[in-house]
């Protein structure tokens, strides 16, 4: 006698562990997110099973001191050990799907199974939409609803780690708006030189933005982000093309490399088509966009609980319903850089920059 069993879509448990394996490998920041502060995106679970709205991200900033040689005496020369907290709230994702018993009868297609699926895309596009979110955000507010007060107070606060265009000097007194209109589409394209300089601010800001290291190679890297119409410009520096012509065999065994990724001067380039562009706030009324360079600890990702679904039956079991959630949630990590633990707040492992971001003739 054979026993009767629910099919594989039926089954929201079994669905629920497939699709937590599958968020993470079809991630396109799966490659940079990770457990240890080597990661440009670092995963704390700490709240897993515990309870609490929030959850404190630590930086231990490097000693600084010369140390002491031979038989001079230590005690009493010791150094401070400066240490910052950062606090990332959590909360809830979810969505849903209701439908009713007749339309599944009359449709095609499973619309159960079809249903999962949308739930499922909706997922990958939320978390990406957050991280992207994240990484413009103007002291913890989203760029395109913070007002141009907050913008200048974010840029006096990041000066040493914001580039405009070409140059420092597109720097306009730190008026954010002012700096933008600087951007014209003949002098401030992004080229192998303007990523070099953005890199050479990372390594000389107060603190410094640390690369990534890499676990294969030992070299280390930094990872930057880059719309597509910068990444269009981008491509067409022959510094650049020429570089490529050995790139793919040289890091195929790289984590954070992928295909169709660029590498230049410690530099891992990634194409993303969904960076908003800025429309408009160039010189002559040019758009501009911008692009990300990541160090480590550039965002803080809490996570409580993986994607699960919950089901459920109304009216009288004629309707079905399947929500899709998460416990989470994603910042960019800001340190305090005052006397105080959390005074003087800056974008911890981030460079922005601003650069052309003209669309296509």
């Amino acid at each position: 006698m054979a026993d009767t069993t629910a099919a594989t879509g039926l089954t929201p448990q079994q669905w629920d562990d497939n699709f937590d394996t599958e968020y993470f490998q079809e991630n396109r920041f799966k490659g940079e997110m990770g457990t240890s502060e080597n990661s440009v995106i670092q995963v704390k679970e700490d709240l897993a099973g515990n309870r609490g709205d929030s959850l404190t991200f630590a930086l231990v900033n490097a000693m600084t001191g010369a140390g002491k040689t031979g038989s001079q005496t230590m005690e009493g020369a010791e150094e401070e050990v400066v240490s910052r907290s950062f606090k990332l709230e959590v909360d809830q994702r979810r969505n849903a799907f209701r439908i009713p018993m007749i339309e599944s009868q009359f449709s095609s297609i499973n619309l159960r199974k079809a249903g999962k699926t949308v739930l499922k895309n909706w997922a990958h596009e939320s978390t990406r939409d957050q991280i992207i979110e994240k990484m413009g955000s103007i002291n913890g507010v989203a760029y395109g609803t913070a007002t141009e007060t907050q913008k200048d107070a974010w840029l006096v606060d990041n000066a040493d780690r914001v580039l405009f265009g070409a140059a420092k000097s597109n720097n306009s007194s730190n008026d954010h708006s002012a700096s933008l209109a600087n951007i014209d589409n003949t002098a401030d394209k992004l080229t192998s030189g303007r990523a070099s300089l953005m890199k050479r601010i990372a390594l000389s800001a107060s603190p410094p933005i640390r690369p990534i290291s890499s676990t294969t190679s030992g070299r280390r890297f930094y990872t930057m982000y880059v719309p597509s119409l910068v990444f269009r410009d981008l491509k067409e520096d022959s510094t650049i093309t020429n570089a490529q012509r050995d790139v793919s065999l040289r890091m195929q065994n790289e984590i954070l490399f992928k295909g169709g990724d660029i590498e230049w001067d410690g530099i891992i380039f990634k194409e993303i088509d969904d960076i908003p562009v800025l429309t408009g706030v160039g010189a002559a009324g040019i758009d501009a966009a911008p692009v990300y360079l990541c160090g480590s600890g550039a965002l803080g990702y809490a996570r409580v609980s993986t994607w699960n679904t919950v089901e459920e039956e109304f009216d009288y079991k004629d309707k079905y319903g399947l929500c899709i959630r998460e416990f989470g949630n994603f910042a960019k990590l800001r340190y305090g850089t005052g006397s105080g633990d959390t005074d003087d707040l800056k974008d911890h492992g981030i460079v922005t920059g601003f650069f052309a971001a003209v669309a296509d003739a």
